[in-house]
């Protein structure tokens, strides 16, 4: 069951990002009237994926995955979406202290008792880590009776090896046709993927239930040696 909140504010780098492992708890938090903002801060569109069959092309693509990202956030019942207009594969590239500002001000005026972000480290791709080092940094800045909750998602290799299993998990059982809407809102990235996982399902496939049913989370430790 997910916790209440006073308002929850994502953070993540590219449509679609928010697809795989958050959007069934954002749908869950919207149908509890828990305010969500979601700041994505590109558009991803160097993405390499233009739809099969091909639909998008490189000059495109900004725009199908613009209108591919409100039709996510439609299918989450989310109405707060900022596109913060930064470019795509170019955020480890930016201003750490201009990223953090950022951070700060979105913070700052959506006051949430909870940020999502990825885990720096452990979140693969350079804008994840880029944007997981921001959030991380602005949050420790602030005073520590102040701090929102902050949850991370990670999926590199090594994870479970270095920092151990998801301490927190939640059942969106009551959302996984969100989450699936939301996946397949993605089309010109997701198009592969869906008919797999769609046949898995028909198939009763107890990974892929699994995977679709339960989204998992690191409570960030303040404590690790992450500046």
């Amino acid at each position: 069951m997910l916790v209440n909140e006073r308002h929850v504010l994502v953070i993540l780098p590219h449509p679609d990002d928010e697809a795989f492992g958050i959007s069934g708890s954002i749908a869950q938090y919207r149908k509890m009237g828990i305010p969500v903002t979601y700041a994505c801060l590109t558009l991803g569109e160097m993405g390499r994926n233009l739809g099969n069959p091909q639909f998008a092309n490189r000059e495109t693509l900004p725009m199908v995955r613009k209108a591919e990202l409100e039709n996510a956030c439609k299918a989450m019942s989310l109405d707060d979406l900022r596109m913060m207009g930064f470019r795509d594969k170019t955020l480890e590239f930016e201003d750490d202290e201009e990223m953090v500002k950022m951070v700060e001000d979105l913070i700052e005026e959506t006051n949430p008792s909870l940020v999502i972000t990825f885990y720096p480290g452990y979140s693969v791709h350079p804008d994840h880590e880029a944007t997981a080092r921001a959030v991380v940094r602005a949050v420790r800045r602030m005073k520590e009776t102040e701090r929102p909750k902050l949850y991370t998602v990670a999926f590199a290799n090594d994870t479970v090896e270095n920092i151990g299993e998801p301490d927190i998990i939640h059942d969106i059982k009551d959302t996984t046709t969100e989450k699936l809407a939301t996946l397949k809102a993605h089309e010109s990235q997701t198009v592969w993927m869906m008919r797999e996982l769609e046949a898995k399902l028909a198939a009763n496939d107890p990974e892929a239930m699994k995977w679709v049913r339960y989204e998992r989370f690191y409570s960030y430790n303040w404590d690790k040696d992450f500046e």
